[in-house]
């Protein structure tokens, strides 16, 4: 079995793009153009990251094999990775990082929440390899999403337990008033739930105490989160990448009532019809 560390210098590279800021409600507040190098040296036995942003300071950490343990950070075998609290407190301010990969592109999403536990704001990072073409996807719509789609999944756990992988099964269609009705099948459950389209905006309200949205973004991309977190009620957050009109990734961390988190998982599917 190949280590956390391998899959983190999967990421190896110079990552060239932009640092795109959303309100909560999908508004653009700023889109600043980045260059991340993330370099091995030590005979890749550690690692260096530098991130230039415009107008902003440089940033630069460094990283080894021990640096990224814990369930904080968990990658996945072709780089994809999350890095978020492993318990929510209702007295910090929360947020997560969400990271998928694919060929020589990579979309980050950081979704934060402010001191009301409120969501706050969120930044969708559009990367591609330095020297290699740029091709983004249009800004996704609802038209995009439906119908049915079938995939793998790969759960990863931030203890000692093994992955687990299994098949999904996501039907997106529109009812008679408009509305969105998603019925998801995954491992043994079915989740069949109702949403209401605005603009950009997706609101699923099944949980009146804790309604979950999903913004429509640029480049192929969603995201998914409650609009608030608070102990006592579990939930998720999503990104979602429409990498092909018929290959879609996701990745869902997932988090308990009491605010542990539980585990990350990405799917990867494709449209069945």
């Amino acid at each position: 079995m190949r280590s956390q560390w391998e899959y983190f210098l999967k990421n190896l590279g110079i990552w060239e793009g932009f640092f795109t800021t959303f309100s909560s409600e999908g508004s653009l507040l700023e889109d600043v153009p980045s260059r991340l190098t993330l370099e091995g040296f030590d005979e890749n036995q550690k690692a260096k990251l530098t991130l230039c942003r415009q107008g902003s300071n440089d940033l630069v950490v460094d990283f080894t094999s021990q640096s990224i343990r814990g369930g904080g950070t968990l990658f996945f075998a072709n780089g994809a990775f999350s890095q978020a609290p492993t318990q929510f407190s209702p007295a910090a301010q929360f947020g997560g990082e969400l990271s998928l990969i694919h060929e020589n592109r990579r979309l980050r999403l950081v979704q934060l929440f402010d001191i009301n536990n409120q969501l706050s704001k969120i930044t969708l990072i559009r990367e591609h390899l330095a020297g290699t073409p740029l091709e983004e996807r249009p800004q996704l719509k609802i038209e995009n999403l439906l119908g049915e789609w079938q995939g793998e999944a790969v759960t990863i756990y931030p203890d000692s337990r093994p992955a687990k992988t299994y098949e999904t099964k996501m039907k997106l269609q529109l009812d008679s008033t408009g509305k969105l009705l998603q019925t998801l099948n995954f491992d043994t459950q079915t989740i069949i739930s109702t949403g209401n389209i605005k603009d950009s905006q997706i609101l699923f309200e099944h949980n009146p105490q804790n309604p979950v949205q999903v913004l429509l973004l640029p480049d192929g991309a969603s995201a998914t989160a409650p609009l608030k977190v608070q102990l006592g009620q579990p939930f998720f957050l999503e990104l979602a990448w429409l990498i092909e009109p018929t290959l879609r990734q996701r990745m869902i961390r997932t988090y308990n009532q009491k605010g542990e988190s539980m585990n990350l998982t990405l799917v990867t599917e494709r449209k069945a019809r």
